[in-house]
C-alpha cells in the first residue's frame, strides 16, 4: 500500500506505513552510501527532536501557528525522545546538501506522528505540514549545527564517565601494586627501578588530565545558532524566536546554552567541532599508549615481558593449542586507529567549506558521533573485560629488579659516573648482578648499598645518607 506525497520534482509514491515522507524517499534513493541509517546515532535523532520541540513551543508562543498544532508536534516529539518511531529515521548518515535530508526526515517522522495523534491519515499535510508547522523559523542551517553540538553534549556526559570509571579502575590497580617493584625503561631498554603501582598510577592520571580537555571542548559547543535561519541573518523567523527557542530548548536539555553573537559567523564555521575531534584524538592517542603497554607488560607468558596477567577472554588461536592473546588492548587499539582517521576526515570537511555554509557536516557529524561512541564502548570494554582482572607477575618483576643494569645509576650519586658506568658493563659482560660486583669490588659497604637499595629510596625523589654520613662505610 502507498500513498501519494509531491515536492517540487513532482509526484511519488509513500509505503503507505512510512512515517516519512517524499524528501526522504528521495534521498534514500539518491545517497545509498554508507549504509548507515541517521537512526544509528540516537543522540543525534535525539537532538533534531528536542530542537523541534524547542520550535514547536517558541513558535506557538509568538503566534506564529496554532496551539493544537504546536501540541500534536510537541506530543510527537516527545514519544520520539522515549524512543518511539526510531526505525523511520532512515536516510543515510552521509549525504550531500549539507543535513537537508537529514533535517527533513525528521520534519516529516514528526509531522505524521502528530497528524495521526490530531485524528489524520499520514501524509495528509492539509492539516499539519512538515515544513509549514514543523519546519517553521527554521533552516537546515541552524537546525543541523545545533543538533550535532547538543547531541554530541549528551555522548561526551557518557564519555567522560566512562573514561573517569576506567581511571579509578587504574587507580585502583595502583593502590594494589604500590609494594611491588620492578624495572622502569625508557627506549625498551633497561632504566631504573619504580613500582609498579607508580607505573599503573600514570595511566589514570593520563585519562583523567582528558576528562577535564573534554569538559572543557564541551563547553565550547553550548553556543548555537538557532535563529539564524538560512545563512545567519534570521530571515523568515520572528524577532524573539531565538531567545524562546533558546530558552525552551535549554529548559528541555538541561543544559545552558547560548545563541551566538554573530549568527552569520557561527553558521558557517565549524571550529567548535574541529576543536573536539583534536581533544578527541588526543584522548585516543594516550588510550593507544596505555594498551601499547599493557600488550608489551604481559607479552609472553614465559618469552616475553610477563610482568602483568592480562584476564584470559577467549582462545587465542586456530592451530597453536593454549595460546591467549591480548584481544581487550588491541580492540582499544582499533579503535584509536578509526578515531584518528575521523579526525582528519573532520579536519579536511572543516576546511573544505565555502562561504556562508559548510556543506560537509553530515560527515563531520558521523565522524564525530561514531568517534564518541567507539570511544566511549571502548573505555568501558577495557575496564570490564581486562583492566578489573590485571594481575601481577611478582617473582618475574623482583627478578627483573634484581638483575638489572639499572641499578648501577641508583649507586652513581655515591660511587661517581665513571665507576657506575664501569660496574654496569662488567655485570653485563660477566652475567652478574651490579649489586654483587659492587660489593665484591669494595665500591660500597654492605650496610651503605641496603640503604641505597631500599625500595623506599629506589622509588622516591631524594637520596639516602651519603657514604661519609653510614656508620663505618667506606668508598
Amino acid at each position: 500500500m502507498t500513498r501519494v506525497e509531491h515536492d517540487l520534482l513532482g509526484n511519488r509514491d509513500v509505503p503507505d506505513h512510512a512515517y516519512y515522507g517524499i524528501h526522504t524517499l528521495r534521498a534514500l534513493e539518491n545517497f545509498p552510501i554508507t549504509g548507515v541509517a541517521l537512526s544509528s546515532h540516537a543522540d543525534l535523532v535525539t537532538a533534531l527532536v528536542t530542537i523541534k520541540e524547542a520550535a514547536a513551543l517558541a513558535n506557538s508562543e509568538l503566534g506564529l501557528i496554532g496551539d493544537r498544532e504546536a501540541d500534536a508536534i510537541v506530543r510527537a516529539c516527545r514519544e520520539i525522545r522515549g524512543g518511539a518511531l526510531r526505525e523511520h529515521f532512515v536516510v543515510d548518515v552521509v549525504q550531500g546538501g549539507a543535513g537537508t535530508s537529514t533535517n527533513m526526515n525528521a520534519n516529516e517522522v514528526i509531522a505524521n506522528r502528530a497528524l495521526e495523534l490530531l485524528g489524520h491519515e499520514r501524509g495528509r499535510y492539509e492539516h499539519l505540514h512538515p515544513l509549514e508547522h514543523v519546519n517553521r523559523s527554521q533552516s537546515t542551517n541552524d537546525v543541523y549545527p545545533t543538533a550535532i553540538k547538543t547531541g554530541l553534549h549528551q555522548g561526551l556526559s557518557r564519555l567522560t564517565d566512562a573514561m573517569s570509571a576506567l581511571a579509578e579502575a587504574f587507580s585502583d590497580k595502583s593502590a594494589e601494586f604500590a609494594d611491588i617493584l620492578k624495572v622502569g625503561r625508557t627506549q625498551l631498554q633497561d632504566a631504573v627501578p619504580m613500582t609498579l603501582g607508580q607505573e599503573v598510577a600514570t595511566y589514570a592520571v593520563m585519562l583523567l588530565e582528558d576528562v577535564e580537555r573534554l569538559k572543557e571542548a564541551a563547553a565550547l559547543i553550548t553556543e548555537i545558532n538557532l535563529g539564524g535561519t538560512a545563512i545567519g541573518t534570521g530571515v523568515n523567523a520572528h524577532p524573539r524566536y531565538a531567545d524562546r527557542v533558546r530558552e525552551h530548548l535549554a529548559a528541555i536539555l538541561g543544559i545552558e546554552v547560548c545563541t551566538a553573537t554573530d549568527l552569520i559567523e557561527a553558521t558557517q564555521d565549524v571550529g567548535a567541532f574541529v576543536q573536539l575531534s583534536g581533544v578527541l584524538k588526543r584522548a585516543a592517542v594516550k588510550l593507544s599508549k596505555i594498551c601499547n603497554d599493557l600488550r608489551l607488560l604481559s607479552s609472553g607468558p614465559r618469552a616475553g615481558f610477563g610482568e602483568l596477567n592480562l584476564p584470559p577472554v577467549q582462545a587465542g588461536s586456530s592451530i597453536m593449542p593454549g595460546k591467549v592473546n591480548p584481544v581487550i588492548p588491541e580492540v582499544v587499539n582499533q579503535i584509536a586507529f578509526r578515531v584518528i582517521g575521523n579526525d582528519l576526515v573532520v579536519t579536511m570537511a572543516a576546511e573544505g567549506g565555502q562561504l556562508q555554509l559548510n556543506a560537509f557536516e553530515p560527515i563531520i557529524a558521523h565522524s564525530l558521533f561514531e568517534t564518541v561512541e567507539l570511544l566511549t564502548r571502548g573505555c568501558t570494554v577495557l575496564r570490564e573485560r581486562c583492566v578489573v582482572g590485571i594481575t601481577a607477575n611478582v617473582d618475574r618483576l623482583a627478578e627483573s629488579v634484581t638483575n638489572s643494569i639499572g641499578i648501577a645509576t641508583a649507586l652513581n650519586p655515591h660511587i661517581g659516573y665513571t665507576a657506575a658506568s664501569r660496574l654496569a658493563a662488567d655485570a653485563l659482560a660477566q652475567g652478574r648482578t651490579v649489586s654483587d660486583l659492587a660489593l665484591e669490588q669494595g665500591l660500597i659497604s654492605a650496610e651503605h648499598l641496603a640503604s641505597i637499595l631500599s625500595p623506599h629510596n629506589l622509588v622516591r625523589a631524594g637520596a639516602p645518607a651519603s657514604a661519609s654520613e653510614m656508620a663505618g662505610g667506606h668508598l
